[in-house]
C-alpha cells in the first residue's frame, strides 16, 4: 500500500502544479483584468468562461492531462479513473485560489501525503468485492494486486441494510494509529477503512422518530438554546459531557518542544528562539511517538465530539423537522474566540443537522443575522432595542421578562415568518411559552448548583450551592459537666 499512496501524492501534485499554472498564465493575460472590470454580470461570465477555454484551466481539461502524466511507474499502481479523481480534487484546490476564497494551495509532502482516495465506479481500479450469503459473506477491497480483506459486522442492522444496495464507488481512507504495534494496525503504522457509496435511501433506525414541531434555534460559539412552539425549551452548552484532559495534553505537548528542541539544536539560537530562513527538522523515533499519543488523543475527543452533537442532532428533529435559525459566520467566530470554538465546533453541529433534516424530508430556514436581529427585538413593544453583548436578560416595561436572551431569541425564530422576517407571536403563544422558558431556566439553575461550570452568556456563570467540603457532616460534641 505505501507504493500506491506515493503514487497518489506524486500524481496528486503534478496535476495540481499543472492546474496553478494555466491559472498564473490566464492571470497574466491583458484580458483577465478586462474581465474584471467588465460592467454587466452575463458579459463578465462570457469573457471569463472564453478565457478558461483557451488555458484548458477547467475540470475535464485537467482530466485529459491526467491521462498523459500517468506513465512511467505511477501507472503501474493507479488506473484512469483513479487518476481522473486526483484531478477533479486537484481542480477543485486551484479554482478555489482562482475564485478568491483560498491564498495558496498546499501541495503534499512525503510526511503529509494524501490519505484517502477513490474510484469512479466499482467495476476497474479500486473496488469491493461482497460474496454473496450462499458462499460466506466474505468481501475485500481490491487495488491492483493488492487484497485487503474487510471486517464486517453483520449484527449491525446499519451496516447489513446498506450492504444490500448495490455499490457505485469505494473510498479507501489511510489512518494513524498509535504505534506499529496497535489492534489492526499494520508494520507502518497505518490503518485502512473502506467507505462504500451506495445506490438508495439511507437507513433510519426505529429510535430516530420525527416531530411535528416548528423549532426555534439560536447557537452561540459554544451554547445553544432550542424552543419548539410545543414541547420542552432548553439552554445547552455544546459537547459539556466531553471530558478533556488538558492537563495531559498540555504533558504531552511540552514533551514534544522538548524533543523538538534536542534534535535540532541548531535551529535555536542562545535565546531559544527559533531561527529565521529555511531550516531543516528531524525527528527522532521518541518524537513521532509522542505525536502519535497526542494524535490518538485528539482523535479520540473528535470522534466523542461528533458522536454528541449526533445524539442532539437527533432529538432537535424529534421535536419537529421545519427549524429555523439565523445564519451566522463560523470563520468569524473562529478568529474571535479561537480554541473555545474548536473546542465545541458549532460549525460541524449545523452540518449535520443540515443533512438529517434534509434526509427526513424537513426544511431548515437560515435567516440573515443582520435582517433579523432577534436579539434586540421585543415583541412586546414591536420595536428594535440595541443592547450589550454583556446584558444577558431580556425584560421590557410592557411586562416581558425577565427572560434569558438566547431563549427568548429561539422563541422569537421558532415564530419567525420567512416572508417578512419579523416574528407573528398571539399573546397566548406567549404565555404558553413563559412558563416553558422559566422551567428551561430552573433547569440551568439546578445544573449550576450541582457544580456544572456554565458558560458566562447564559447570565449565571458563579450561581453554585454551597457544597460541604467534607463528606463526614460535622457532629457535635459531647458537654463535658463541670464537678
Amino acid at each position: 500500500m505505501r507504493a500506491h499512496f506515493e503514487a497518489v501524492r506524486c500524481l496528486y501534485n503534478a496535476l495540481l502544479g499543472e492546474a496553478m499554472k494555466r491559472l498564473r498564465l490566464m492571470r497574466s493575460d491583458s484580458r483577465w483584468q478586462g474581465a474584471r472590470q467588465a460592467a454587466g454580470t452575463q458579459e463578465r461570465t462570457a469573457l471569463f468562461s472564453q478565457l478558461r477555454r483557451e488555458y484548458g484551466f477547467s475540470e475535464y481539461a485537467l482530466h485529459a492531462y491526467s491521462t498523459r502524466a500517468r506513465t512511467s511507474w505511477i501507472a503501474d499502481h493507479l488506473d484512469s479513473n483513479t487518476a481522473q479523481k486526483l484531478a477533479t480534487r486537484a481542480y477543485q484546490a486551484a479554482n478555489r485560489v482562482c475564485l478568491g476564497q483560498a491564498g495558496r494551495v498546499r501541495f503534499k509532502s512525503k510526511g503529509r501525503g494524501l490519505d484517502s482516495v477513490e474510484g469512479k465506479s466499482n467495476k476497474t481500479g479500486i473496488r469491493f468485492v461482497l460474496q454473496a450469503p450462499e458462499a460466506g459473506n466474505a468481501s475485500w477491497l481490491m487495488w491492483q494486486r493488492d487484497r485487503l480483506a474487510a471486517l464486517i459486522d453483520w449484527n449491525d442492522p446499519v451496516v447489513k441494510y446498506g450492504l444490500d444496495h448495490r455499490i457505485k464507488y469505494v473510498r479507501l481512507i489511510r489512518r494513524k494509529a498509535s504505534s506499529p504495534r496497535a489492534q489492526g494496525a499494520d508494520c507502518e503504522g497505518y490503518r485502512y477503512f473502506a467507505q462504500l457509496v451506495l445506490e438508495g435511501v439511507s437507513y433510519q433506525k426505529p429510535k430516530h422518530q420525527t416531530g411535528t414541531a416548528i423549532v426555534g434555534l439560536d447557537l452561540g460559539p459554544s451554547t445553544i438554546a432550542i424552543v419548539p412552539q410545543e414541547g420542552e425549551a432548553r439552554l445547552l452548552s455544546f459537547c459539556s459531557e466531553l471530558k478533556t484532559d488538558t492537563q495531559q495534553k498540555r504533558r504531552l505537548q511540552r514533551k514534544l518542544d522538548r524533543q523538538r528542541r534536542a534534535n535540532n539544536r541548531e535551529n535555536y539560537d542562545h535565546q531559544g528562539r527559533v531561527k529565521k530562513g529555511h531550516l531543516r527538522w528531524k525527528d527522532s523515533r521518541g518524537y513521532k511517538a509522542t505525536r502519535r499519543r497526542l494524535s490518538t488523543q485528539e482523535s479520540k475527543l473528535a470522534a466523542h465530539r461528533k458522536n454528541l452533537h449526533g445524539h442532539l442532532v437527533h432529538e432537535i428533529v424529534a421535536c419537529g423537522t421545519t427549524i429555523t435559525t439565523e445564519k451566522l459566520s463560523y470563520k468569524a467566530w473562529q478568529k474571535q474566540y479561537g480554541k473555545s470554538v474548536d473546542t465545541h465546533a458549532p460549525g460541524m453541529f449545523i452540518e449535520m443537522l443540515k443533512r438529517t433534516v434534509a434526509r427526513t424530508g424537513g426544511i431548515l430556514h437560515e435567516v440573515p443575522t443582520h435582517s433579523t436581529k432577534l436579539s434586540q427585538y421585543c415583541h412586546g413593544c414591536h420595536s428594535y432595542v440595541k443592547k450589550k453583548l454583556s446584558e444577558r436578560w431580556h425584560q421590557c416595561p410592557w411586562g416581558i421578562g425577565p427572560v434569558q436572551r438566547d431563549l427568548y431569541s429561539a422563541f422569537l425564530a421558532a415564530y419567525l415568518d420567512p416572508r417578512t422576517l419579523v416574528p407573528s407571536i398571539a399573546q397566548e403563544s406567549w404565555e404558553s411559552a413563559e412558563t416553558r422558558l422559566r422551567a428551561a431556566i430552573e433547569d440551568v439553575q439546578q445544573r449550576a448548583n450541582a457544580g456544572q461550570v456554565l458558560p458566562q452568556s447564559f447570565g449565571m456563570p458563579r450561581a453554585r450551592a454551597r457544597l460541604p467540603r467534607r463528606l463526614v457532616r460535622d457532629h457535635q460534641e459531647l458537654l463535658c459537666p463541670h464537678g
